[in-house]
């Protein structure tokens, strides 16, 4: 396999200039072709080139080897006064972000198995694979990109409800989409003013299932007063079981006296008192 080859596997703003290989790992020395860049934190787009450098990253393994991406990159200096960034590395967005020191598409594979096992097996079948990550760093990876996500957008009817990360110690709230069933979001406590925030973000809401809890029905009081409140099938069947218990323990005594036959119990005595005078004889 030749660069010419591998050319057509990397962005074209990046140039191979040397392949070497060992048993381990493949090297793959790559220089940067932009000529400009833009700035992360205010957006400008600049093209005073501040310095170069060699980054260090980890791309997808090849034949069973690790692959180690030398780029040759630039630096650039912010062009805005009044943005708190003197300078900032270039990026390339689909393929390798700001300080990041694994490509996108490896990233999305270690996600990708971390999300179908969990981040120690994730781990081991990585070091199977000669990608090296330890399992701290998979939750770290699927931490920022789950805080990179755009906030989803739910319908005006959703569904609360909360559940346990570990029985009896810790809690979190999950609200559903009523249109589609799918998960909107996932809280942190299931006390009032956790779900209180969130909904202050989503005004747009006309509807809530939840349950009996009284911290979410006053949460959504406060925050959405004009919303409906409404109680899902089991826990109408809750509150009627309770209804009726109230009821028949307000009719019915709370303990009840079964009467005895009287002929049945003379008939008892009466062989009774014949098995003792057989036994004395």
């Amino acid at each position: 396999m030749t660069s010419l080859d591998i050319n057509k596997f990397f962005p074209e703003q990046l140039k191979i200039q040397e392949i070497s290989e060992t048993n381990e790992k493949i090297s793959i020395e790559l220089e940067s072709q932009t000529k400009q860049g833009i700035c992360p934190c205010c957006g400008v787009v600049s093209q005073s080139c501040h310095g170069t450098y060699v980054r260090k990253v980890q791309d997808l393994p090849m034949m069973g080897k690790a692959v180690i991406l030398q780029i040759k990159a630039y630096e650039y200096n912010c062009e805005d006064p009044d943005c708190e960034v003197v300078s900032f590395v270039e990026t390339i967005d689909g393929f390798l972000n700001y300080y990041s020191r694994k490509t996108e598409r490896l990233a999305d594979l270690i996600c990708a198995i971390a999300l179908e096992t969990s981040c120690e097996g994730c781990s081991r079948i990585c070091k199977a694979m000669n990608i090296t990550i330890s399992p701290d760093s998979v939750i770290r990876l699927l931490i920022r990109r789950y805080e990179t996500q755009p906030e989803p957008i739910c319908s005006s009817t959703i569904g609360v409800d909360d559940f346990a990360f570990a029985k009896r110690k810790t809690y979190g709230t999950i609200i559903v989409d009523n249109d589609d069933h799918t998960p909107v979001a996932v809280l942190e406590g299931r006390d009032k003013d956790t779900l209180k925030r969130w909904l202050e973000k989503n005004k747009h809401i006309k509807a809530v299932t939840r349950d009996r809890a009284s911290a979410y029905a006053a949460a959504i009081e406060e925050t959405l007063p004009a919303a409906m409140q409404i109680a899902d099938r089991f826990h109408l069947h809750q509150n009627l079981l309770e209804a009726v218990r109230g009821a028949l323990n307000g009719s019915i005594p709370s303990t009840v006296n079964i009467p005895v036959n009287a002929k049945d119990y003379v008939h008892d005595e009466d062989n009774a008192i014949k098995k003792t005078a057989n036994r004395k004889k």
